[in-house]
């Protein structure tokens, strides 16, 4: 008896253990870009499989329910899906690649490769979430951070983990600045997340704007216009925890948003196809409930560690600078560069409006004397700017105001200074400098001396 206890304790770990069991659900309906399944346990935010047809299975996210009806919205087209296809749930997408090999590459909505160069060399996965960091232990904006834009280092200097909007309409510039800043911003990491813009300004933008050079130091998730809504939000989620992750290793990260306006109006359509009820401009209340989610992100990390300097790009339609987009926008933002159309038909690159724009980090991060010839340099501006039409047409009456009189005066000088090269790097100290040189009177010829009594002509 002994004999067989002994072999029966030696089969124990060979025991079969059933499987369990897979719950799969079923197609019932689609609307739009809404499929409607039932048979599901699941939660929002987990991903299914969706069995298209033989061979081809779509990724889904649970978007939403409403009873037993579960709302999926796809990551890719579900051209041929038919009634009653398969449902199979995989748990929550929530884990990314993160790591050094990121470096050089580009990659779509959920992080695969886009560029042909084979699979990525990382190791370390974590959440797309990213973690919520204490604002009390984030260190505070106090070191400039050198754009290479004259326009913007000298009159609305950024600092080092900052959160920034480049707001204009279509067509004005917004992609061009960017690509300058990327090339000529100081940062060990740069990250770049191109949302729902044309698909051909991917490879131009990293081919003529970032470069090799700018590549190799870089990480590109693209996610064009034609891309699903659900690609395009995860294309902004997994850019700024590509960011995260760069700053929790210490490092001084640049991100690029092109656009924050694509992202929401990707979470637009996902929400009114759900059924949540317009608000604003038919922007229902969860796009104002994630742009701050996702803005928050960025900044500076805990004292001693690495920051995230955020740029985002806004669409205002129309030139329209109450869009609900920008003014939300505007009002999480630790300040807007705006940028105008008026400018940029008269050939003025690039065609910021420093009346409009503002840093809020400026006071902390410079001295009395800068900030000061700042305030100056915008007093002329608006001064001109009060008194254009009558300049215009001869009706200003030199004398009449001593600040119209030099602003006239200098004009010519300060609309130069706020011009620079698609190629141009202008450093933060020499941009100050400049400032200054442009403020100050130019120097008055010597009088004649009188001719001497006597003296021959």
């Amino acid at each position: 008896m002994s004999r067989l206890l002994k072999r029966l304790q030696s089969h124990l770990d060979l025991r079969y253990e059933a499987p369990e069991p897979r719950i799969e659900g079923r197609i019932t309906r689609l609307i739009g870009l809404t499929i409607e399944a039932v048979g599901l346990q699941v939660a929002i935010g987990d991903n299914c499989l969706i069995a298209v047809r033989p061979g081809l299975e779509v990724e889904a996210e649970v978007v939403g329910f409403a009873g037993d009806r579960i709302y999926l919205m796809p990551l890719d087209s579900v051209d041929g899906l038919q009634p009653g296809a398969r449902v199979m749930p995989f748990g929550n997408a929530g884990q990314v690649a993160v790591g050094p090999g990121l470096l050089g590459r580009v990659l779509n909505g959920v992080g695969r490769p886009l560029d042909g160069k084979g699979p990525l060399q990382v190791e370390t996965r974590v959440g797309l979430a990213g973690e919520t960091i204490n604002p009390l232990e984030r260190h505070p904006i106090e070191q400039p951070l050198d754009v290479g834009i004259r326009a913007i280092n000298a009159l609305l200097t950024v600092g080092r983990g900052q959160r920034l909007g480049l707001f204009a309409g279509s067509g004005v510039g917004k992609s061009v600045l960017l690509g300058m800043m990327t090339r000529f911003t100081e940062a060990e990491i740069i990250v770049v997340g191109l949302i729902g813009e044309r698909g051909r300004e991917v490879k131009e933008f990293i081919e003529h704007n970032l470069g090799a050079e700018g590549l190799a130091r870089s990480v590109v998730v693209a996610s064009p216009a034609d891309d699903s809504p659900l690609m395009r939000l995860r294309a902004a989620q997994l850019a700024t925890r590509i960011a995260e992750y760069f700053r929790a290793e210490g490092r001084n990260v640049l991100l690029l948003m092109d656009s924050l306006t694509r992202y929401a109006q990707a979470q637009r359509e996902i929400a009114l196809a759900v059924g949540e009820p317009p608000a604003t401009k038919g922007y229902p209340p969860s796009v104002f409930a994630r742009l701050p989610r996702l803005v928050e992100r960025a900044g500076n990390g805990a004292s001693g560690g690495g920051s995230i300097t955020a740029f985002y790009t806004v669409l205002t339609e129309g030139d329209d600078q109450q869009d609900p987009v920008a003014d939300a926008a505007r009002a999480i933002l630790d300040g807007h560069v705006v940028l105008s159309r008026r400018l940029a038909e008269q050939g003025h690159y690039p065609a910021i409006d420093i009346e409009a724009s503002i840093s809020r980090a400026m006071p902390a991060i410079v001295d009395a004397g800068h900030l000061g010839t700042a305030m100056r340099f915008k007093q002329l501006m608006s001064r001109y700017q009060q008194n254009e039409d009558l300049i215009t047409v001869g009706a200003y009456t030199r004398g009449s105001d001593p600040d119209t009189d030099f602003a006239i005066e200098r004009m010519p000088v300060l609309k130069a200074f706020l011009q620079q090269g698609l190629n141009e790097s202008k450093p933060l100290a020499q941009s100050v400098q400049e400032l200054a040189m442009v403020l100050s009177p130019p120097p008055k010829a010597p009088a004649k001396a009188p001719p001497q009594p006597g003296a021959r002509g």
